[in-house]
């Protein structure tokens, strides 16, 4: 089982930047996947941006936020980022951090085996 732990979230104008972390711990698990959700209020939770976790560092992300979010990792911390920049008042939302053993269907939260509690993301008109 893995503990994924997030950080970064916070309230900032339109315009800003944010800068997420998610801290992976753990033993005996096998991490393929690594993504970000997120869930405003009143909607489902939707997928933002993900990242091949082994064999490469391919990622992947929503076309909202092509352009203004980057995905990173490093596996010697066992972290993955989020970069987001540009940020919109539609990006206002809960941000969750997943890990999942998939080697394919990144986009998809339901093959994701481990969560966060996750952070919240508020922007300001």
């Amino acid at each position: 089982q893995v503990q994924l732990v997030e950080s970064g979230g916070g309230l900032v104008q339109a315009g800003g930047s944010l800068r997420l972390s998610c801290a992976a711990s753990g033993s005996g698990f096998s991490i393929n996947a690594m993504g970000w959700f997120r869930q405003a209020q009143g909607k489902e939770r939707e997928f933002v941006a993900a990242i091949r976790w082994s064999g490469g560092s391919t990622e992947y992300y929503t076309e909202p936020v092509k352009g203004r979010f980057t995905i990173s990792k490093d596996n010697a911390k066992n972290t993955v980022y989020l970069q987001m920049n540009s940020l919109k008042p539609e990006d206002t939302a809960v941000y969750y951090c997943a890990a999942g053993p998939q080697r394919v269907g990144v986009r998809d939260a339901s093959l994701y085996d481990s969560w966060g509690q996750g952070t919240q993301v508020t922007v300001s008109s």
